[in-house]
């Protein structure tokens, strides 16, 4: 058996390099690096050698070079709005582990609902030669020759398959464990107009309410983009402000309600914050709801009660729907939707209304 050349340094080898370094053919090395099938064939110790001299070397495979061949670039693109504490670490948790799973890289492009970046990135990663699309909480308007996968989104675009919450459920399940501990004066926090979810959550409070009988009254309704928000402050990252502002708004106007639903979690973290600042207990005086089920919920004081999002659950089966889809183009079948199941999680903040 030919000894190896000696005459290679590690950093840039190519697999042409390491074969003629290994007296091999690039074929043999190829398969072994790939880990095919077919290598099953070649002898364990050709393998071995093949193995330790690519570690050795540091060779590093020519992925453009690789997916001009299998017209693949083994890489997907991810539009967010932003990558904050909450829903997005969360469905991102699960989105990765599967990327990784399947040795796939991913570039991440956080918009922060600006429109001209809305638009500039598709652009910008279709042109790195993104194999496909994950959109997490973004509207699913792209003009992409790649399949594309939305979380959270709605919609009924062609060739985007959406990854959903049932929000009527979800609501009505808040909703119901509010009135039977005796809330009829219940304010609400819708969300942002930006998000997706936000109308689609609503509609679930208005059907809810009018089959329980509840009352909706105009004056315990805040939206969270009057708040933090504003033109005046801009758009960032979620933070507890987005509930904190407009509670305090609200109790400047009024305290007649025994409960609060806020559109997430972390809005109703500030609406806490806000409450006890003018002398009011949760559960005690206000019981207060929220919403995804993030991980430092069940870590306040009082917990929170929340309505749960299978939100590592939701990017994993994003995430697995577009390898899928990738690795088969032609298949005729596409699944344009996928409804996941939300859970009611009772923690503290919730208790029987003041009479």
């Amino acid at each position: 058996m030919p000894k190896a050349k000696d005459d290679l340094k590690p950093g840039h080898v190519n697999l042409k390099m390491l074969a003629e370094h290994l007296h091999l053919s690039q074929t043999t090395v190829s398969l072994v690096l790939n880990n095919s099938p077919a290598a099953k064939s070649i002898p364990l110790e050709t393998r071995r050698r093949v193995l330790e001299a690519a570690e050795r070397l540091n060779y590093r495979p020519n992925y453009f070079a690789r997916s001009l061949r299998q017209s693949r670039s083994m890489s997907v693109g991810v539009l967010a709005p932003d990558l904050s504490e909450g829903y997005f670490t969360r469905v991102m948790s699960g989105v990765v582990e599967e990327l990784t799973r399947a040795k796939y890289f991913y570039f991440t492009a956080c918009h922060d609902w600006q429109p001209e970046l809305m638009s500039q990135y598709p652009r910008m990663l279709v042109e790195r030669a993104v194999d496909g699309f994950l959109l997490l909480n973004t509207p699913a308007e792209l003009d992409v020759p790649v399949p594309v996968v939305a979380i959270s989104a709605h919609g009924t675009e062609p060739n985007v398959t959406h990854i959903v919450l049932d929000h009527m459920k979800a609501v009505e399940m808040a909703l119901r464990h509010l009135h039977l501990l005796g809330h009829q004066r219940i304010a609400f926090m819708r969300g942002p107009k930006v998000i997706p979810d936000s109308d689609f959550r609503w509609e679930g409070v208005e059907k809810s309410a009018q089959t329980m009988q509840l009352q909706l009254d105009p004056a315990l309704i805040t939206r969270i983009d009057s708040g933090a928000w504003s033109e005046k402050t801009g758009h960032h990252p979620m933070s507890p402000e987005i509930g904190y502002e407009p509670m305090k708004q609200l109790l400047a106007r009024t305290r007649d309600f025994t409960a609060v639903f806020c559109f997430n979690d972390i809005a109703a973290i500030g609406a806490m914050r806000a409450l006890a600042e003018v002398g009011l207990r949760v559960p005690h005086d206000v019981s207060v709801v929220g919403f995804d089920d993030i991980q430092s919920a069940a870590f306040f004081t009082p917990s929170l009660t929340t309505v749960r999002q299978p939100l590592n659950e939701m990017g994993k089966r994003g995430a697995r729907i577009l390898l899928e889809r990738i690795a088969n183009p032609d298949a005729t079948e596409l699944v344009a939707e996928v409804v996941m199941e939300p859970e009611l999680v009772v923690r503290e903040s919730t208790g029987k209304a003041k009479a």
